[in-house]
Order: structure tokens, then C-alpha cells, then sequence
């Protein structure tokens, strides 16, 4: 059924690395071949041979409006109409940072970029020139892009490729990087009492969701805020995933914690690459050419790319999807853990907002790294070959979240429900 798809990957592995352009798609955790997508359309992918899928992929997170959203669609070819790039100042900065601030008020001026590892790379040089420090806390789990200080204890593609740092990767860029469990609060307290004068910058995923979904619990991202603030550290938020994933803004505004700076990506291009990174004034004017931190991008503020993002925000704020995003993920979640516990399988399901992972372990809740690293992988990967057989696409991936969009309907969460009922 995928001989046009393993054709291709045939071809592919001849001159590309791996035969992908991102590790985790080459299905190495799951096994088996990859499957080559052609076509998307709302709720569903096609793939080379024609086969349809209900994806709960995504493309790992921006596609909260689903697959060639007439609207988005019609955007990209009225801003490419006028041109790809242009390498000047264009309107569409203006409006998205205008945007930006009226959603998410505490981003008071914002320096876009093309991707979450830019935006991270950005907000950390940023956060050392702005402090004249040099230490970075990061917490054990979380993936912030491929920059290489930020590859020691990383998760996504890292961790599923069953190791949690990269070659390549000079001792050098790693010394000044601080790593804790997350959700420990003792160990970020004492990493303080030692090293807080030297600290410039804590970064955290205000919910990870790069080793599966694990929440913060309370008081994790409060204690953060306070230490960072009496040791003269500033506080970034990774909300690649979750800006704009769990309501019209950031998860920082909703849980009413204000980070010094956030970098965003994903969801806020509408698919296109974008990232961008954002905060208090006074930190975001010492970027060039204000001030001594260099950043710059030939491709920065592509008209293309933030027509798309500006389009998707402003249909996120007018039809508010949250609410039935965050019960489709509830009814899929309560289904698992209830069927999952009457056959006996190990295996239980967590959701926040509109993201959920299957995690196959009986521990919950699950806290951190060391816990998830527990979990059944080749039981997972079993339960995926089986789902995409069945045409359910999922992030192929033991530590990676799934996604429910707009797009979705009731009869899309039956047919996921039903085929996971048949899986066990």
C-alpha cells in the first residue's frame, strides 16, 4: 500500500542523510519505512500512493486550523502574488508585532525570525548581553531547537533517537549550561544558592511537550519566576508549541506568570517557517540596532510567511476553538485510560488543552524525564504501525504530543476512539 513511499525513501537515503530532513521522520523509534504526504486537506492527509489519514500530527503543532484552510491558502497566494521576499522592511512586521502585543500584552516589542531554533538562539544571547552573565538553566526533557549549547539533556527528535546529547557539540558550548529535573523545585533552588549570581537566563517549557506531554505542577513555574527575579535572571518561556495552542495568546498569560521573554513559532506562521522572539522593552532594545546584541536573517519578517501567521491569529481570536479542541483531546483521553484499564494494558492517556500523548506505562503521573523514559517504546511503536494501518496518523514517536485542530469533528474523535479499541 506505500510502494510509491518506499520508492522514494529508497531514492532519498542515496543523497540525503538518513533519507529526511528531520530525524524523527524517518520512523526509526516505531519502525518500518516512512510515509511520503502529497496532499492535506482539513482533517486528513494523502500520502504518495493515495492512502487518506486522519492526521493528529499536525505538522507537530501549526496547523491548529487544519490542512489548506481556504482562508490561510488564499493569503499565501495574495502575499506571493506581490512577491517572496523582498529583503526591506514590509507592512506585515508592523501589523504582526502589533498583533502579538494586543494577544499576548506583556510581549511590549518583538524581533521576528524563521524558526523556534532562531527564536531560542536569539532570546539566549539576548539574555547574556542583557545581564553580562553567561550561565543558562534549561531542565532535563526540554527541547529548544538544535542550537548546540541547548543539545545537552534535550528531548524530541534527541530522545527518540535514544540519545540525549549530539556529537559535534565542543565541551566549550555546553560548560555554562545548568540542567535540572523538571518539575523539581528543590534542585532549582539549590542550582540558585550556588550558581544564581551567575545565572542569566532560565529556560523551560511552561508544559513540555517534547518528551511527551508533562505538565508544571504547582508552584514549578512560580518558584521559577521568583528566584529569577530576586537573583536578576530573567525568565524565558519556550512557547514554540504551546503559543497560541491552549487559548488566542500564551500560556504564560493564562496561568498569569509573566516570563521576561517568550519565543514563539509554529502556530504563529500558519505553517510556513517562522519563529519569533518577544518581552519587555527594556531587554528587547539592546538587540542590534538599538543595542550590542547582534541578530539579523535575510528572510526575517517574510512577508509570505507572516501573512499566513497574521491570517491564522486572527481567525484563532474570532472563532475561539479552544473550548472544543480541549474536549475533544478530554473525550479521547478519558476513553484510553478507560479502556486501557479493562483489558489490562499498560498504557494511559493525559491532555491539556488540545494536545494529548499516550504514554504506555502504568505510572501517572508522569513528572519528569527519568519517569518517561520507563514507558514501553516498543509497545508504542506496535500501537502506531497499528494505528497507521488503519489510516490514523500520529507523531511517530513514544515523546512527542499529538494535536487536535478545528478541523476536526465528532466523528473524527469516534473513528481515533474506535481504532484504538481495536488496537488493544
Amino acid at each position: 500500500m506505500t510502494k510509491i513511499s518506499n520508492r522514494l525513501f529508497q531514492r532519498a537515503q542515496k543523497l540525503i542523510p538518513g533519507g529526511v530532513n528531520s530525524p524523527v521522520r524517518a520512523f526509526k523509534s516505531v519502525g518500518g519505512n516512512p510515509v511520503y504526504m502529497k496532499k492535506g486537506s482539513g482533517a486528513y492527509l494523502f500520502d504518495a500512493d493515495g492512502k487518506k489519514y486522519l492526521d493528529f500530527c499536525g505538522s507537530w503543532g501549526p496547523l491548529i486550523l487544519g490542512h489548506a484552510r481556504k482562508e490561510v491558502v488564499d493569503a499565501v497566494k495574495k502575499s506571493a502574488a506581490d512577491g517572496m521576499s523582498f529583503g526591506t522592511c514590509n507592512p506585515y512586521e508592523v501589523e504582526m508585532a502589533e498583533l502579538l502585543n494586543d494577544m499576548v500584552p506583556y510581549i511590549e516589542m518583538v524581533r521576528m525570525v524563521n524558526s523556534g531554533t532562531e527564536a531560542v538562539m536569539t532570546a539566549l544571547r539576548l539574555a547574556r548581553g542583557y545581564t553580562g552573565r553567561n550561565k543558562i538553566l534549561k531542565f532535563d526533557g526540554c527541547y529548544h531547537g538544535h542550537t548546540d549549547c541547548l543539545l545537552v539533556s534535550a528531548g524530541s527528535g534527541l530522545l527518540t533517537g535514544g540519545i540525549s546529547s549530539s556529537a559535534g557539540v565542543a565541551p566549550s558550548a555546553v560548560a555554562d549550561i545548568l540542567v535540572a529535573y523538571y518539575n523539581d523545585v528543590g534542585a532549582v533552588r539549590e542550582i540558585f544558592k550556588k550558581h544564581g549570581k551567575d545565572i542569566a537566563a532560565v529556560i523551560v517549557e511552561p508544559v513540555a511537550g517534547n518528551m511527551g506531554l508533562v505538565k508544571p505542577e504547582p508552584g514549578f513555574l512560580e518558584t521559577l519566576r521568583a528566584l529569577t527575579k530576586k537573583s536578576g535572571s530573567l525568565l524565558i518561556f519556550d512557547e514554540v508549541i504551546t503559543g497560541f495552542r491552549l487559548g488566542p495568546t500564551t500560556y504564560g498569560k493564562i496561568c498569569g506568570i509573566t516570563p521576561d521573554l517568550t519565543t514563539l513559532g509554529k502556530i504563529v506562521g500558519g505553517g510556513m517557517p517562522i519563529g519569533a522572539v518577544g518581552g519587555k522593552a527594556d531587554i528587547m532594545r539592546k538587540l542590534a540596532p538599538l543595542g550590542p546584541v547582534y541578530q539579523a536573517g535575510t528572510l526575517s519578517g517574510n512577508p509570505v510567511a507572516l501573512a499566513v501567521g497574521i491570517t491564522t491569529l486572527k481567525i484563532l481570536r474570532k472563532e475561539n476553538p479552544y473550548p472544543r479542541l480541549a474536549k475533544f483531546a478530554e473525550k479521547i483521553v478519558n476513553a484510553v485510560n478507560l479502556t486501557a484499564k479493562d483489558a489490562g494494558i499498560k498504557a494511559h492517556a493525559v491532555c491539556c488543552g488540545g494536545m494529548f500523548t499516550i504514554f504506555f506505562t502504568d505510572k501517572k503521573p508522569l513528572r519528569n524525564l527519568d519517569e518517561i523514559k520507563a514507558c514501553d517504546t516498543a509497545k508504542f511503536a506496535k500501537f502506531f504501525r497499528m494505528m497507521l494501518e488503519k489510516g490514523i496518523y500520529l507523531s511517530p514517536s513514544q515523546f512527542e504530543v499529538d494535536f487536535v485542530s478545528s478541523a476536526h469533528t465528532d466523528k473524527d474523535i469516534g473513528e481515533f476512539i474506535s481504532a484504538w479499541r481495536q488496537c488493544l
